[in-house]
């Protein structure tokens, strides 16, 4: 077990939120670190080969993308939270990479330049999430009662749409039920709640209406 945990992270990263709840779901102390990813400390780029958070540091040794913190600290930290099987444990791996296509899809809504765009983005979403309505069965979490990775990559995806139903109904699980349901049991998990601070959705409102794209546009006609 290692003697000291740092997540060096920012406060709108969906990736970093991956990270900070597998560290909650294993019940494990860590110290968090955020940083101006626009103004980094010079010790960053030793650490971030990539340039980007979240950066694990173990004893001060750095590991970095999301995946693999998490996958090692399933490793070294009862409870396990992917399978044991083979197979259905590769199948979870691959709902992971599918929720790092969904927060691609994500940007690509909120930067979307034009009021078509930002409609024929909002419809991507949408096919995104009825292919995840296809492969949900019982509840309340991905793989039934056990909360796994796949959740934990997941509930940062649906933070989003905490802050975009506020601005408009754009639709995007309007046909998918178990999705709609799987969102609320997430946003309504401890580690969840907790791998952001109360002033998320300010930040996130900020930061969006900074995009200058169509989405902004909206935002301030509501203002």
């Amino acid at each position: 077990m290692p003697r000291q945990l740092k997540l060096i992270s920012h406060h709108l990263c969906p990736y970093v939120q991956r990270a900070a709840i597998v560290l909650s779901e294993k019940m494990t102390p860590f110290e968090r670190q955020n940083i101006d990813l626009a103004n980094p400390p010079t010790w960053f780029s030793v650490i971030s080969p990539l340039g980007k958070v979240p950066i694990l540091l173990i004893d001060h040794h750095p590991i970095f993308e999301s995946v693999v913190i998490c996958e090692y600290l399933d490793e070294i930290i009862a409870p396990r939270m992917h399978p044991t099987d083979p197979i259905e444990r590769a199948r979870h791996r691959s709902w992971i990479e599918f929720a790092s296509y969904f927060l691609d899809a994500i940007w690509a809504f909120y930067t979307a330049t034009d009021d078509v765009l930002l409609d024929r983005r909002a419809h991507e979403l949408a096919f995104k999430a009825n292919q995840l309505e296809a492969e949900l069965a019982e509840g309340p979490y991905f793989a039934g009662a056990h909360f796994s990775i796949v959740d934990a990559a997941f509930g940062p995806v649906f933070r989003y749409f905490d802050v975009f139903d506020l601005i408009e109904d754009f639709g995007v699980f309007r046909n998918t039920p178990k999705v709609r349901a799987w969102r609320r049991a997430l946003a309504a998990r401890d580690s969840v709640m907790q791998a952001v601070t109360p002033d998320y959705p300010d930040h996130l409102r900020d930061f969006l209406l900074a995009r200058n794209s169509a989405l902004s546009n909206r935002m301030q006609t509501l203002a």
